[in-house]
């Protein structure tokens, strides 16, 4: 009856999206394969270039890209600094991102380009059919801002290029020498993609275009379409607005050289390209405007049925945003006192740009392999020799890997950070659960044969063109916290509270073919068991990583531990720094010691071992379940035992002093209350009144903004970088939230406080967040303590985004209390 089911809806889903096996329905094999190929699919294009402010790709290396350039040319000195590409810090915006936007679907990205007194709305739509990821298309909207030239001229660029075999031209039969009058029409072909077309298309007849009477007018009239078809090194491509700027500077030289200085054209018409039409792996449409204007890009896969037009895309925008919000208020409706649609769109707009920056990246990575015995840091001042070892290594190129991650910061950290992932994945394991695990998978597809997964993923040369060359080194000696298996945690939690099945295909009667493809793994124990079996002994292997690597030494300083071995120490610190641990310039033991043991690492690592343990469980590895179980008990006596500071009522790191003597190096902060942020302090610890009075005390971690990384009272906060010394930070908040609620919601003596603080901290953290956005039109890294005001880093979408798992938990005033009614 089972099987039966899962058939009824695959089969329905895999005609729905054009994927129908030609072998038994009943076989769960085939349909598990066929699930993941319908989801593959559906997931293939994306704007997938998240470093740009709009960028398309699909998830194949060496294949076709497509982005925007744009600027306002209404003057010869700032014209160049006035085209926008690549997302910056800085650069005169005042917000962008996605309102809207389900991977797939499409959505709707607003750009708020101050700099340029112009607003875009991209509409980004796919439309799934034939073999290759279907069709997409999007639509550009500009609109000058309050205050600006009702005609001032915009510059629009698209531009696609082609990487690897293939072709990609422009269609000149309908061209004359000064431009393309109608729809511009780009085709080419690759072994992936097959036969495709994009028309780019002249938009309505409102659109209009700048008018002057310089004899460069009859040369370049700014009514029609210039395309530039130009070839260039693969390895530039990625350089579009550096190819743009090749060719513009071309014709700057020119007109200048036939005008002279004294009669230049006006700045709109100089700053055009030359219209060359034809073959080239680089293709270049440029348009000039006046005021506000509006055009369609459509994407046309060669093997679907019908080409995709003007009017699809605007059924289809209409389709997306409804079914976006239906989905959206089904999965993840913000809760009392946020039920208002002041939040619902604040909240929308946070998991649109989380999702919107999924980026695909492929490429070479820079790893240092030496495996030079100063990383082992088992020597006092191994910080000095661990310098030295990486100052004389010589790093090697590896590769090339790929990776479909969320990115934490799109103007600034493009790539994917291991530890950030599995916060990342905390909201979209909500709104698209298959999708999270797709993720989770590639990230895992990473590892080397040790069990090593890189930290920091900076793959090609586009990716390391954002990073300062300090920073792009590898080591396979080097953790992360191990977040996914936070992640995955989640995701068992879903399988395990999902509803039963004679109710869930009830329910699927009213769904499409990608809400089911969201949630196919949920719903269904045989894909979910699949899911993780495909990669379980890669699983094993990273824990294996870990335990190995950066275990802690307990027997050389007669430590008193329930166990001997379960003692963790981050490897890769320095003197100010643990970079690995995530929480950079948190104050630790001074100077550093070889015989430091670390207390949130070891609660990571307790967290790890539950996850592995559950997923044994799940998958009836019942010898490996009992070893998990032990590991997971002597972490937990181990935490108290070696961690435990009776005196300062708190959990501390641990070092060795000048007498060789185990000792406590207690900062109050983030750091001491990590057994709880890792729920490995039960409802009836001992050690969790002191750890709740930390939280809520206003002179030690609580603000009106937010937990504070460190506590006011110590010696260090605010002070140095003050990176992680006083500022808020949302995912270790949430990492509090989540748990204050697992504390509130069952029997214990510390309910009722653990109650109040949660209805106090989440309403100090959801309001705060928003007045930012609202304030600034940016998501931040890190929020004052004192102020609440954002900091550091602008748009960042990655673990600010779980702001919206925040707003969707339960509100529990009252909760627990007898009502007047009731009695």
């Amino acid at each position: 009856m089972r099987n039966l089911g899962i058939s009824v809806l695959l089969t329905s889903l895999l005609y729905a999206t054009g994927i129908v096996a030609n072998e038994d329905p009943n076989d769960v094999s085939v349909l598990i394969r066929e699930a993941g190929r319908a989801s593959n699919e559906s997931l293939l294009w994306g704007p997938y270039k998240s470093n740009l402010y709009f960028g398309v790709r699909p998830r194949i290396p060496k294949s076709l890209s497509a982005g925007l350039i744009w600027g306002k040319v209404d003057d010869y000195a700032g014209a160049q600094q006035n085209f926008r590409h690549t997302c910056e810090q800085n650069e005169g915006m005042a917000g962008y991102g996605w309102d809207e936007y389900d991977i797939r679907k499409g959505g709707r990205e607003t750009i708020h380009d101050a700099g340029n007194n112009l607003d875009l709305v991209i509409d980004f739509i796919k439309v799934p059919g034939g073999q290759h990821g279907g069709s997409w298309g999007f639509r550009v909207k500009g609109t000058p801002r309050e205050g600006a030239d009702p005609d001032q001229p915009i510059s629009v660029i698209f531009y696609s290029t082609l990487e690897g075999f293939g072709r990609l031209e422009a269609d000149s039969a309908s061209s004359e020498s000064t431009g393309v009058e109608g729809n511009v029409k780009l085709e080419g072909y690759s072994a992936e993609l097959g036969d495709f077309a994009i028309d780019v298309t002249t938009g309505p007849e409102t659109n209009s275009h700048p008018r002057y009477n310089h004899p460069s007018s009859t040369d370049k009239p700014l009514d029609r379409s210039i395309v530039a078809s130009v070839a260039f090194p693969e390895e530039q491509l990625w350089q579009a607005k550096g190819i743009f700027f090749t060719q513009l500077k071309a014709e700057v030289d020119e007109a200048l050289e036939e005008y002279g200085k004294e009669n230049i054209p006006p700045p709109a018409q100089l700053f055009t390209i030359k219209h060359k039409p034809g073959p080239g792996n680089a293709q270049l449409v440029q348009k000039v405007f006046s005021g506000p204007f509006e055009f369609d890009v459509l994407f046309s896969s060669g093997s679907a049925s019908e080409p995709l037009t003007s009017e699809t895309l605007t059924k289809e925008i209409d389709e997306a945003s409804a079914s976006f919000s239906e989905t959206f208020e089904e999965l993840l409706p913000p809760q009392a006192p946020f039920d208002s649609p002041k939040y619902s769109s604040f909240s929308k707009a946070m998991l649109s740009n989380l999702i919107g920056g999924i980026g695909f990246f492929h490429g070479d990575d820079v790893v240092d392999r030496s495996a030079n015995p100063a990383y082992e840091e088992e020597n006092e001042g191994f910080w000095e020799e661990t310098a030295e070892a990486r100052a004389a290594a010589q790093p090697v190129i590896e590769g090339p890997k790929e990776l479909f991650t969320c990115v934490p910061s799109r103007p600034f950290f493009p790539r994917g950070f291991l530890w950030d992932e599995g916060f990342h994945l905390m909201p979209v394991i909500e709104y698209d659960t298959d999708l999270a695990l797709e993720i989770i998978k590639s990230w895992f597809h990473l590892m080397d044969e040790d069990g090593w997964i890189a930290r920091e993923q900076i793959l090609g040369q586009e990716a390391r063109s954002k990073v300062p060359a300090e920073f792009t080194v590898q080591y396979p000696h080097y953790a992360n916290p191990p977040t996914l298996f936070m992640a995955l945690e989640a995701f068992m939690d879903k399988v395990k509270t999902s509803k039963n099945k004679s109710t869930e295909f009830a329910s699927l009667d009213n769904q499409d073919a990608t809400a089911s493809l969201r949630s196919a793994t949920v719903r269904h124990p045989e894909l979910s068991e699949a899911y993780l079996r495909s990669f379980y002994p890669l699983l094993k292997k990273h824990y294996n990583w870990y335990r190995n690597t950066q275990r802690g030494d307990i027997k050389s300083y007669d430590r008193e531990a329930f166990s001997t071995k379960e003692g963790y120490r981050w490897r890769g610190r320095s003197v100010q720094h643990i970079l690995t641990s995530g929480i950079d310039d948190y104050p630790r033991a001074q100077p550093p010691h070889p015989g430091e043991l670390h207390v949130d690492l070891i609660s990571w690592m307790g967290m790890m071992t539950r996850a592995m343990r559950r997923i044994a469980e799940n998958l009836g590895e019942e010898e490996d379940a009992e070893k998990f179980a032990s590991y997971e008990n002597a972490i937990t006596r181990n935490i108290d035992d070696l961690h435990w500071d009776e005196k300062e009522q708190t959990f501390c790191d641990a070092t060795i002093d000048e007498y060789e003597e185990s000792v406590h190096v207690c900062h109050k902060g983030y750091i001491s209350i990590f057994p709880f942020l890792t729920g490995m302090l039960g409802p009836d610890s001992p050690r969790l009144k002191a750890v709740l009075d930390l939280i809520g005390d206003p002179e030690e971690l609580w603000s009106d903004y937010g937990i504070r990384s460190l506590s006011k009272k110590d010696k260090f906060y605010e002070t140095d970088e003050n990176y992680w010394r006083s500022p808020v930070w949302i995912n270790i908040n949430y990492l509090v939230l989540k748990n204050l609620y697992d504390t509130a919601t069952v029997s214990g003596p510390h309910q009722e406080q653990a109650r109040e603080m949660y209805s106090d901290l989440r309403k100090n953290l959801v309001e705060n967040v928003f007045r930012e956005w609202k304030r600034t039109g940016f998501a931040w890294e890190q929020y004052n303590p004192d102020s609440g005001n954002g900091q550091r880093t602008q748009h960042f979408t990655g673990w600010t985004s779980m702001v919206v798992n925040m707003m969707s938990m339960p509100d529990l005033a009252g909760f627990g209390k007898t009502t007047h009614d009731e009695l």
